[in-house]
């Protein structure tokens, strides 16, 4: 009864008690499962603090939607916990890019100037960013018939 309590309370204020896993660890992946559905977990790496949250984004198997305006698949925004924060969606098996963002004011928008990107990002693959935004080439990954995970590591530019 009182780990119930402790579950729901976590749930309701958006906080997650370190070493008491949930009731049932699939219920907060972003996504539906059953119907050939499987889990993948995706790791952002390499975070500088705990403030505000992670963006997670998963783009279909579509160049010409990945990162572009409503062009996602699904996304997730979970409490930023440093070094690591961890997301899972339910996918079909199949090819797919991923985005993230370290949204350290949790304004839920990318803060960037025309100089300097302010926040934390990072794609699959750690696909390159040296002269612009990655190819979708670069930053697709597949989803196995028994899910997966993948690691992304958060860069910053300062």
């Amino acid at each position: 009864m009182r780990r119930s309590l402790h579950h729901a309370l976590a749930a309701m204020l958006g906080l997650a008690f370190a070493g008491i896993p949930p009731a049932n660890a699939d219920a907060g992946c972003t996504g539906r499962s059953g119907g050939g559905a499987v889990k993948l977990n995706v790791v952002a790496s390499g975070l500088r603090d705990a403030k505000g949250e992670v963006a997670f984004t998963i783009y279909p198997d579509d160049r010409s939607r990945f990162l572009a305006s409503h062009g996602k698949l699904l996304r997730a925004r979970v409490p930023a916990r440093a070094p690591v924060t961890r997301a899972c969606f339910w996918l079909k098996p199949g090819h797919y890019a991923a985005a993230i963002y370290h949204d350290a004011n949790a304004d839920h928008d990318f803060n960037r100037t025309l100089f300097s990107i302010k926040e934390g990002f990072g794609f699959s693959n750690d696909a390159p960013t040296t002269l612009g935004l990655p190819s979708f080439a670069d930053a697709r990954f597949p989803v196995a018939q028994n899910g997966g995970t993948i690691t992304i590591r958060m860069r910053y530019s300062r």
